[in-house]
């Protein structure tokens, strides 16, 4: 069975199960407090695995007792409880179920939040992401050898350093105008999202041995500065794991990720050996009109409520990957396929 559990691994880094998954969906930014009708095409395609990868609850509390009401209203849901029932489900946090928007490692309340949203999701009351002093990052191991897929999901929270803002003047006559959010790229080189304990980690995740590598990341990784969060306001974070990608030679690594609210696939082949793909889903519920630009969007974006697909076809001595967005419908919005050996330049 796909869900069957290898109990023992649950005390480490990463979690084993069995069979690799060949359809995988997965979202970001569902308020609890409208409907997500989007959950019903989800549930018809029948995934294998959802991820869940961050804003899952838009909590924005320090009132440990509220955010946890509003775990319990998605969790209410009967959409939410369908998938569940059929679906191994994952999940990462972004700002808004960490706490507090745009918050990083000075939030307040960030271990009491860690318990209810690790409570809400299942985590085994022996897992290392509820004892961890740096953060809820994890990663997934489903099959072996040839058909295996390595799911890893850093925490770009707890441990992320302070970003500065321009001016509320030079937001209203330069950024807003161009679609563009408040944020600046940050002038300290050693300024992180992750923290050097957890980078060591992700290093020794990528290290590890499978076919394809998913990082699931909460904020966008490809796209180039926008003003809003994303790993461009750090770019030595950025710069750092195409580093690492090329120093340990890591084949099929792909990138999902969340919290735009607009959705958006994005090609990046500059300075590296392989082009690496990205999926930005957001929002199950969340939609946001004034998309930025994005020099490395391939095909078009959406403003609507979405969800993206990888789905592989492991029959194939090359395994062909399809990625895409699509609708509340379960209509293809912007999709691609490739083969799996265009991502494996490394032998």
């Amino acid at each position: 069975m796909f869900r069957l559990f290898t109990l023992c691994l649950i005390l480490f880094s990463s979690a084993a199960y069995a069979d690799a998954p060949s359809r995988i969906l997965f979202g970001s930014c569902s308020h609890q407090d409208k409907d997500i009708p989007i959950f019903e095409s989800i549930i018809d395609e029948n995934p294998d695995l959802f991820i869940f990868l961050g804003d899952n609850v838009y909590g924005d509390t320090e009132d440990m007792a509220l955010l946890q009401e509003k775990y319990q209203k998605l969790g209410a849901k009967p959409g939410f409880q369908k998938l569940k029932e059929q679906t191994e489900l994952i999940a990462i946090w972004d700002d808004h179920d960490y706490g507090a928007n745009d918050a990083g490692k000075h939030f307040p309340q960030k271990e009491a939040s860690r318990n209810i949203m690790l409570d809400f999701w299942g985590e085994p009351e022996q897992s290392i992401r509820r004892t961890r002093d740096d953060g809820i990052y994890t990663a997934y191991e489903y099959g072996e050898g040839e058909q295996s897929i390595h799911v890893i999901l850093p925490d770009l929270r707890w441990n992320r350093d302070d970003i500065a803002h321009v001016t509320p003047a030079q937001y209203a006559s330069d950024r807003k105008p161009k679609n563009m959010g408040p944020y600046s790229v940050h002038s300290n080189p050693t300024a992180s999202m992750l923290g050097e304990k957890q980078w060591l980690w992700l290093e020794e995740e990528l290290q590890k041995p499978s076919r394809i590598k998913i990082i699931g990341s909460s904020l966008q990784l490809l796209a180039d500065f926008t003003g809003w969060e994303s790993w461009a306001n750090f770019p030595a974070d950025r710069q750092r794991l195409f580093s690492l990608i090329k120093k340990h030679k890591v084949n099929g690594v792909i990138l999902i990720s969340g919290d735009t609210h607009w959705g958006e696939v994005s090609y990046y082949d500059e300075n590296i050996d392989y082009p690496l793909w990205e999926v930005t889903a957001s929002g199950l519920t969340q939609e946001w009109k004034e998309v930025s630009p994005n020099k490395h969007r391939i095909g078009q974006y959406t403003s609507k409520v979405n969800y993206g697909a990888l789905n592989v076809d492991w029959e194939k001595k090359d395994p062909t990957i399809s990625l895409g967005l699509y609708d509340e419908s379960g209509s293809v919005v912007n999709e691609h396929t490739f083969r799996l050996s265009t991502l494996e330049p490394y032998q």
